[in-house]
């Protein structure tokens, strides 16, 4: 067994889906280099609670969470915002 936080699973998802639908975010030209992708989750985890699973079923369950509408609207304002300030200052 391993524990992990699952809420790196949803920030990785929704960056994803950012990042191929940049134009609809509204946040166009945005490096998508490792680096770049690896501040965002990290800067959008940090803001948002942490969710630790040690298995497959705990997983499931945040997954599940997400689906709801207030948990993705605040899972993607903290990847917006996470974007936004890596977009301004890129470490790299």
């Amino acid at each position: 067994m391993q524990m992990r936080n699952a809420m790196e699973l949803v920030v990785r998802s929704s960056l994803a889906e950012i990042l191929e639908q940049q134009d609809k975010y509204g946040v166009e030209g945005v490096c998508t280099c490792e680096r770049c992708q690896l501040d965002i989750m990290a800067l959008a985890l940090n803001r948002l609670p942490s969710r630790y699973v040690v298995c497959d079923q705990g997983e499931a369950y945040v997954r599940s969470a997400a689906l709801d509408q207030q948990f993705k609207v605040d899972t993607l304002f903290a990847v917006l915002n996470a974007l936004k300030i890596v977009q301004a200052n890129p470490r790299h």
